[in-house]
């Protein structure tokens, strides 16, 4: 063979090599399992990812967790999630339902805004009550709170409740601790022991209570402080809203909180600038993530750090009520601007971070109730940044979210004679 022919025939077989039709199937996989698009009209970041980073890595990572075998080369298809995502099963009605946590035995307990709370066999749908919750100061947005237990429920029986309560000056969200003790038979029982761990300042009004709860990994108490629509307490460390609280178990102050220097309530204090936070959960990273209402627009993911100023009612990327403008967060860059935002808002409340089985695609992101949005928005998290990448419309006002023992995904619908609703996969 000459030399021409030696060089045709190379030319040839590189041309073949490269019009592999794998390439092809591989884009048109990618573009058909591609995540849902997102409902919300902005979503904004904080943190900047690199442009470089590798994303042939974050994909065989993410199919080794799935069970897959890593990728050898090229970009992975996105997961695919099934559409619809879950189906919903009605499994009992409540009153004003606002917060529910599980017992070790797979029953939960439900508050209820006017003042009770419910206990539920999700097996049988039989409900029951336990006594002796502390009287509640209930109208507006006040009334029985959270509710959450002890990391050693198991051995020291300690549940935790937030509410609204009276006394001078107005009122106040408070923070108490007591023993539950269980019937032997039925879904009834009764709180003893009661002891208040931390008390609100009080103030007029019914509105932005926050008094959410929530454990760390060190069993350290962490608790959300609203600003109670006064807006500049928010920015004084001697005013206790605004806030979020650490403190111990028992309600002391723990020695290494960063305020501990400025005295008085400043010593619980962990962050501050905040308005109405209604949502706050650790991932299993010990990071603690946050959403919170904002006013007119410029509701708020946020990542929460020690010591910082998160900047309300100075900034934020809503308005005010009345239609006045308020700074938008890029204006002051000294306050810690929201990971996420969004404008209409969603009136995000309640919040978790998935983190079972019965889900596997769900795993590590967050779930939001949607009040004015009536619906379930999920978050998708990259290190120290999250964004909305999923709206699940659900028909009704979402109140509270909770994981179940099994992995199922509980919500509780806001208002009078409400669903409590179990969503399982399709």
């Amino acid at each position: 063979m000459n030399p021409s022919s030696c060089l045709l025939a190379c030319c040839l077989l590189l041309l073949t090599a490269c019009d592999l039709p794998g390439a092809t199937e591989e884009s048109k996989r990618s573009a058909q399992e591609a995540p849902e698009r997102p409902a919300s009209r902005l979503v904004a970041s904080r943190r900047v990812v690199p442009a470089n980073r590798p994303v042939g890595v974050q994909a065989s990572a993410v199919a080794q967790a799935a069970g897959q075998p890593p990728s050898m080369g090229g970009v992975l298809p996105a997961r695919q999630i099934p559409n619809p995502a879950f189906k919903s099963t009605e499994v009992a009605r409540f009153d004003q339902p606002w917060a529910m946590t599980f017992l070790p035995d797979g029953r939960l307990l439900v508050t209820e805004k006017p003042g009770k709370l419910r206990l539920i066999d999700v097996a049988t749908k039989q409900i029951g009550e336990i006594i002796g919750v502390p009287v509640v100061a209930y109208g507006g947005q006040g009334g029985l709170g959270d509710v959450v237990l002890h990391p050693q429920f198991a051995s020291n029986r300690l549940v935790y409740l937030s509410y609204a309560e009276s006394g001078t000056g107005g009122r106040g969200a408070a923070v108490a601790r007591a023993t539950l003790n269980l019937d032997a038979s039925g879904n009834n029982g009764s709180l003893s022991n009661l002891q208040v761990l931390w008390r609100q300042i009080k103030v007029s009004g019914e509105n932005h209570y926050s008094h959410r709860i929530a454990f760390d990994r060190d069993g350290k108490l962490w608790i959300s402080s609203g600003e109670r629509q006064k807006g500049a307490p928010a920015q004084d460390l001697q005013s206790n809203l605004g806030k979020i609280l650490r403190l111990n178990a028992d309600g002391s102050t723990p020695a290494d909180n960063p305020f501990v220097n400025e005295g008085g309530v400043a010593t619980q204090v962990w962050s501050l600038g905040h308005r109405n936070v209604l949502g706050i959960v650790f991932n299993t990273q010990g990071q603690l993530w946050t959403h919170e209402m904002g006013p007119m627009g410029g509701d708020e993911l946020n990542l929460i750090e020690r010591g910082s100023n998160y900047g309300w009612p100075i900034v934020s990327n809503g308005s005010n009520y009345d239609g006045s403008d308020i700074p938008d967060h890029s204006t002051r860059p000294e306050f810690n601007a929201p990971e996420a935002w969004w404008t209409p808002v969603i009136a995000p409340a309640g919040f978790i971070i998935y983190t079972g089985d019965l889900f596997p695609y769900f795993r590590g992101n967050g779930f939001i109730g949607g009040l004015a949005s009536t619906a379930l928005i999920r978050i998708q998290f990259d290190g120290d940044t999250g964004k909305e990448v999923s709206r699940y419309p659900m028909g009704q006002r979402i109140r509270e979210v909770e994981q179940g023992p099994d992995g199922a995904i509980w919500l509780l619908e806001d208002g009078s004679n409400v669903r409590l609703l179990k969503l399982t996969p399709t």
